[in-house]
């Protein structure tokens, strides 16, 4: 089946105004782009409020269950942007995040990048995970 589908999995809060991932087929190919997620809940809100390293783990969960709905894993990840407010936070949680990273993804390593920025939409958020999952059909 070729196309593209937005994907929107039930165990996530319903997207207002976007798509959490949408899903692109071609004959032998499948592109999945993911929208940022943040550490939210099924309700909307956010979850480990002050803990970047407890929002990297529910977001990146959250992009679990995008995957999951698209008929991915983490295994299909080829790039993530990892969106944080002080890299300093970052460098801190370095470890944690390794635990996380391996108890989720093992030890496939996509093409990663990390930016600081100013501000995220939700001002609680201490972290935004955005990226891409490619396979076949």
């Amino acid at each position: 089946m070729s196309g593209k589908r937005p994907i929107n999995p039930e165990d996530l809060c319903a997207p207002v105004g976007f798509a959490h991932g949408w899903l692109v087929e071609g004959s032998d190919t499948r592109t999945l782009y993911l929208a940022g997620q943040c550490a939210y809940d099924p309700e909307g809100a956010m979850q480990a409020v002050g803990d970047l390293a407890g929002q990297l783990e529910i977001a990146m969960r959250n992009i679990g269950s995008v995957l999951r709905d698209s008929g991915m894993t983490f295994d299909d990840v080829v790039q993530l942007n990892f969106y944080v407010l002080s890299r300093d936070d970052y460098a801190t949680a370095r470890r944690e995040f390794g635990r996380i990273w391996k108890e989720l993804c093992g030890r496939h390593y996509p093409a990663m990048a990390l930016f600081q920025v100013g501000a995220l939409f939700d001002p609680l958020a201490k972290i935004e995970i955005q990226g891409i999952a490619a396979g076949s059909v």
